[in-house]
């Protein structure tokens, strides 16, 4: 019975300082779910310049979700919405999507370009897509808002 007892004891007390002592990682903010444009910015190469709200009427989803992407947008001033789908990958600085398809009009503008790598900001509930030119200036960006 002793021989029990200390064995539970040792457990307990191991189960106690490792729980008390395990580091613990950093929370990393998630851009899994539903995402609505909100604004664009115009950068100078680092500072934001300009703040363009959308318009009236516009609007552009974007959700993601297991590496996968999808995005739909819809203009009053267009005669037919846009949409288009494929794979993301996100770091702490960086998003990669890579488009797969998409509707016709959208497919013929991208000709041969498919990937976009653009900086990340990401918090709980915002994130900004930026575009950074090939000196490393900012450029543009997207800014959403998590809608689910």
């Amino acid at each position: 019975m002793k021989k029990l007892l200390g064995w539970v004891l040792v457990i307990v007390l191991f189960i106690a300082i490792s729980s008390h002592t395990s580091l613990k990682p950093r929370g990393m903010h998630t851009i899994e779910g539903t995402w609505e444009l909100q604004s664009f910015y115009n950068f100078d190469g680092q500072n934001i310049t300009d703040t363009i709200p959308t318009a009236e009427g516009y609007r552009q989803i974007k959700m993601y979700y297991n590496g996968k992407v999808m995005w739909a947008r819809v203009d009053p001033r267009a005669p037919m919405g846009r949409f288009g789908y494929g794979t993301y990958r996100i770091t702490d600085t960086e998003l990669t999507e890579k488009i797969e398809f998409g509707d016709a009009a959208f497919m013929a503008a991208l000709d041969t370009m498919r990937i976009f790598t653009f900086e990340l900001q990401l918090k709980d509930e915002t994130f900004s897509q930026i575009t950074v030119d090939e000196d490393g200036n900012r450029t543009f960006s997207e800014n959403y808002l998590r809608i689910n």
